[in-house]
């Protein structure tokens, strides 16, 4: 399948003398933006991009081979026919699905290093597109710091640990034990409301603000697209030979109303 990106020969030998195997290069998805135009069959073979009103733009049974060659084909985690499912589907004569890079629900996920109490940590922004009068920008949405997970854990609640409803009598004089004593500071989540989410890109902007948090470097990013009905998939970067590498799908799984959030929770915690 990945023949259909080769070069003639005249052109191999030129750019071949240089970067080796140029066919490589025009078979890897080298850019996101590609990765939607492929998706979509917006550009030919070589990158020339379709005219919207030719009969190749947005060809759906041709976008069948693109779709599979976006795959990571040495993910072996994902079933053929589960792959077979999700291309039969976005190329669905009577309905097809394009992805839209303004189309929202797809978001990345960029792990970074900073220097954090003396020693280089990874640090993990994840970032979506919002929209402005006038284009658009990358944001920040969410963050995840494992120091921070290790003091906010989880937000559950230690039940045996609360403050007396009569406390307001004593002026509330036991704050004073939670405060005071190392362990319980450790703890202090149990004396906030119940329904309390820790804000960890508030944390992450206080830390950033007074210097805590340094930054050193991206290391990696991978982004999660949420925007084909009854699907999720993570597309991520792979820097290989032969024709199998670039942007690619490197996951792929059904998604109902009821896993969404649970795969989102998942996402946001880094797997914890």
């Amino acid at each position: 399948m990945a023949i259909i990106f080769l070069l003639p020969f005249s052109a191999s030998a030129q750019i071949g003398n240089y970067l080796g195997d140029e066919s490589d290069l025009y078979a890897a998805t080298k850019q996101m933006n590609q990765f939607f135009r492929r998706f979509n069959h917006e550009e030919d073979k070589l990158g020339n991009k379709f005219d919207p009103s030719s009969k190749q733009f947005r060809n759906n049974s041709d976008r069948k081979d693109y779709i599979n060659i976006l795959f990571d084909g040495q993910n072996k985690a994902v079933p053929q026919a589960v792959k077979d499912d999700f291309v039969n589907q976005v190329t669905n004569s009577a309905n097809p699905t394009f992805l839209e890079f303004h189309g929202g629900e797809w978001f990345a996920e960029v792990t970074t290093r900073f220097l954090y109490e003396g020693r280089e940590q990874d640090l993990t922004l994840f970032m979506k597109l919002q929209e402005e009068k006038v284009g658009s920008k990358w944001v920040i949405s969410n963050v995840y710091f494992e120091p921070f997970a290790k003091i906010m854990g989880k937000d559950v609640q230690d039940p045996n640990k609360f403050l007396h409803p009569l406390s307001h009598e004593l002026e509330f004089m036991n704050l004073r034990k939670i405060f005071d004593e190392p362990q319980e500071r450790k703890e202090v989540k149990n004396y906030v409301e119940a329904n309390h989410k820790t804000d960890y890109v508030t944390l992450f902007l206080y830390e950033v603000a007074r210097n805590s948090l340094q930054f050193r470097t991206v290391t990696n990013v991978k982004f999660h697209f949420f925007q084909i009905n009854n699907w999720y998939f993570e597309v991520s970067r792979f820097n290989r030979g032969g024709y199998n590498n670039g942007w690619l799908i490197s996951n792929l799984a059904r998604l109902t109303p009821d896993n969404k959030d649970v795969l989102l929770n998942y996402i946001y915690s880094n797997g914890n």
